[in-house]
């Protein structure tokens, strides 16, 4: 059995891979004013960074706003697709799976022609670590691997 100090170690290098490796970025769409009429998301969207890994929460009032993911097509001309269906909880976390360009658009009455609840952005590829004014939240796969590293220090060292 090893020493004290080098499962002590090993516990602290399994948690900086935990940090590291697990980090991703939450943007809650719009901020504070949440997914809602008369807001500019392109704008909100500007000086964002998005990247795989990261997630779009959408937070709005599901009786009257949902959310479409859609195509470029769909977004120009605020077109609900007939094979999707929405997201509606009020509260949806979108993970950004790929790399590329990501539409978005309310799907009810004329929100996104008329009152602007439309987002688009460009997805890059996965970031070493958050932007600092976004809250961050851990993957699955860091959790793990962080866990199984910290397993593995007490029981063969």
């Amino acid at each position: 059995m090893a020493s004290s100090s080098a499962c002590i170690a090993l516990i602290g290098v399994s948690m900086v891979l935990l940090w590291s490796v697990g980090m991703a970025t939450d943007y809650v769409v719009g901020d504070d004013k949440g997914w809602t009429p008369d807001f500019n998301y392109t704008k909100w969207a500007n000086d964002k960074a998005f990247h795989v890994g990261d997630r779009l929460v959408f937070k709005y009032d599901n009786k009257t706003h949902n959310v479409f993911k859609v195509n470029d097509t769909e977004f120009k001309a605020c077109s609900v697709p007939n094979d999707t269906q929405p997201f509606s909880s009020g509260h949806d976390f979108i993970p950004l799976l790929t790399e590329g360009t990501k539409w978005y658009i309310c799907g009810k009455s004329d929100h996104c022609a008329n009152r602007q609840m439309k987002l688009v952005i460009h997805v890059g590829s996965p970031a070493p670590a958050p932007a600092p004014s976004a809250a961050p939240h851990y993957s699955f796969q860091g959790v793990l691997v962080a866990a199984i590293l910290a397993v593995a220090s007490i029981l063969f060292l």
